[in-house]
């Protein structure tokens, strides 16, 4: 009977081969070291020669505690005794996925006891770690929230600016300003025969317009003072209407400008109060005018 020569040379390789996955696979091997983290049927182990090794934990698998003066005495444990910093020795066979699959895990009693002294003094400092991060989330959100403040703040600007900021077309017929109180936006009474004669005149004025621009200084907060450029080119229009009788259809929607276009120095009191204002204009088209 012949035989094939390439059979012959195959048989070879695949006998080893199978040799060899069954020692490692299926050889009983125990490793001792240090459980340096635990994730439900997982373990990390790290040992003398390997710096992780993974450890697979199933319900077949003993935990027990060495008790004795000579070690002998074993005393069965929950898995929930598998914690981080105990010193321990895993016995198991290694799976297809090079993970150790414990028959057995055995530690010490003392090594249990310094375990947990450990990981109760590591608990304050995880529970303020988590702290710490919740609040830096809350800082996060309430700067996000801020900036998007910010943003829709300074939309609103460049909109009053389109819509103020072009005078070409028109003749600054007259002009008052009216300055305010520091965090103040009620109309000041002694601006009140300022305004009045202002709108006299400008009922003179044929297609007259009046235009109402409120200012903030830059000290405090930019949606603040916002709100108080608002606030006060608000005042100086209901006076208009109200007391000097202006018609509505005569005056421009109040431009809330915040802080844009200082005039003083914000860094004094002084530049301060120049910059929290309102000023009003009385304009006239260039075209109704025949200039």
């Amino acid at each position: 009977m012949k035989r094939n020569p390439l059979a012959v040379v195959l048989a070879g390789p695949l006998v080893a081969l199978l040799l060899f996955c069954g020692t490692v696979f299926g050889q009983t091997t125990k490793v001792k070291g240090l459980i340096t983290g635990r994730n439900a049927g997982t373990m990390t182990v790290q040992t003398a020669s390997e710096p992780k090794v993974e450890v697979v934990l199933t319900d077949d698998t003993k935990v027990a505690q060495i008790e004795g003066v000579f070690k002998a005495r074993r005393k069965t444990m929950s898995m929930a005794a598998l914690i981080p910093g105990l010193q321990v020795e895993v016995e198991g066979t290694y799976n297809a996925q090079n993970q150790l699959v414990a028959s057995s895990v055995k530690f010490k009693g003392n090594d249990l006891e310094d375990a947990q002294t450990i990981q109760a003094g590591m608990q304050p400092a995880k529970e303020q770690i988590e702290q710490s991060q919740q609040e830096l989330d809350q800082q996060k959100a309430a700067l996000q929230r801020q900036q998007e403040q910010v943003e829709a703040n300074k939309a609103a600007i460049e909109a009053a600016n389109r819509r103020f900021g072009q005078l070409d077309d028109y003749n600054i017929m007259d002009e008052v300003t009216v300055y305010f109180g520091n965090g103040k936006v009620a109309l000041d009474p002694k601006y009140e025969p300022q305004l009045l004669q202002l709108a006299e005149k400008a009922k003179t004025i044929t297609a007259f317009t009046i235009q109402v621009k409120g200012y903030a200084s830059s000290a405090g907060s930019a949606t603040l003072n916002q709100k108080l450029s608002e606030d006060r080119a608000n005042s100086v229009t209901q006076f208009l209407l109200q007391q000097a009788h202006v018609p509505l259809t005569n005056i421009l929607a109040p431009g809330a400008m915040g802080e844009t276009r200082q005039i003083g120095n914000d860094k004094t009191a002084e530049g301060q109060a120049q910059n929290r204002r309102v000023v009003v204009r009385v304009l006239q088209n260039k075209g109704i005018a025949g200039t």
